[in-house]
């Protein structure tokens, strides 16, 4: 594994991090038992990977606190979030840190997110959930302040843009991948000068996994005039990248985790997996060098201008 610092939280984390959410649950969304699961875990965990990201409604933070009984607490980071609406009171916050401890079986979490908050709740996030994060930090509850954003609803990352000049969020949580790239100009930098952690998600999920959905979503750009005709006749629009004699990718998958994890900026990249198999190519994938810079110039040129491709939920896996 390679490591590095999650922003002036100042932890080491390993650049893979596992998702415990979306379709697979870490195995318990695709019908795995709660003991599968829990190994699951532990094979990233030996694998060398130290971020586990769960919420509390994902499910999963009862399996997570299982399998981190079997390595020192001091080693692994937890991260866990819950939901942020105005319906979302401070007693109602604290009360669910307080259940998320229970179902981790630990003392305090590591780094806990405000979950998914839409641009005209952040305010109340900001104003009346902020004050009861401090009071669990103060009480040792929680260590660090994050922030998730609701990308397929934020395209143009409003919510995190404020929020990175606000100066309370250790941690943020963003969507970033080869065609939907809004983060570089903005967010990237800003959360870079201030020294704020960042988590990658939606690096891959269904457009560059699922057979067929990225020629669909091209084709449906194409036609809205997003973009060239050729590049919808293409058989295979990422094609450019596949070329592994020469420091190209082996797969779309690959190219799409080496393009998040070596963007400036990126601390740790998400991923999410119900399978041993699955997981294993995942964290290798995340551990190859840099595309070549052709290619990502070549990303940046056709894709550079696109907002909110590739942010639909993923599927199990």
């Amino acid at each position: 594994m390679e490591y590095s610092i999650l922003g002036r939280t100042g932890l080491e984390v390993g650049v893979a991090g596992l998702g415990c959410g979306g379709n697979s649950k870490a195995g318990l969304g695709a019908g795995r038992s709660n003991s599968e699961s829990v190994a699951l875990i532990r094979r990233a965990l030996d694998r060398g990977v130290n971020f586990l990201d769960t919420a509390r409604a994902y499910g999963t933070e009862e399996v997570v606190g299982e399998a981190i009984k079997a390595v020192p607490r001091g080693s692994v980071i937890v991260s866990s979030k819950h939901q942020a609406s105005p319906r979302v009171t401070a007693e109602k916050l604290a009360t669910e840190i307080d259940a998320s401890l229970r179902d981790l079986q630990t003392d305090y979490v590591d780094v806990f997110h405000l979950h998914g908050v839409h641009p005209e709740h952040y305010e109340h996030a900001r104003d009346v959930l902020v004050p009861t994060l401090l009071h669990a930090r103060d009480a040792g509850k929680i260590r660090f302040l994050g922030i998730t954003e609701t990308s397929p609803n934020d395209h143009g990352q409003t919510m995190l843009n404020r929020a990175a000049d606000d100066g309370c969020w250790d941690v943020m949580m963003l969507g970033f991948n080869m065609m939907h790239q809004v983060a570089r100009a903005r967010l990237l930098p800003k959360t870079m000068k201030h020294n704020i952690g960042t988590l990658i998600m939606f690096a891959v999920r269904n457009l560059f996994s699922v057979p067929g959905r990225l020629q669909e979503v091209v084709g449906d750009l194409v036609a809205e005039g997003s973009l060239p005709d050729w590049l919808g006749d293409a058989e295979d629009p990422l094609g450019f990248l596949i070329h592994p004699d020469d420091g190209g990718a082996d797969s779309l998958i690959e190219a799409a985790y080496r393009y998040a994890r070596h963007e400036p900026g990126t601390d740790v990249v998400l991923f999410g997996t119900g399978s041993v198999a699955h997981l294993e190519a995942n964290i290798d994938s995340i551990l190859k060098p840099p595309l070549l810079a052709s290619d990502t110039e070549r990303l940046a040129e056709l894709f550079g201008h696109l907002q909110g491709v590739g942010l639909d939920s993923p599927r199990s896996a």
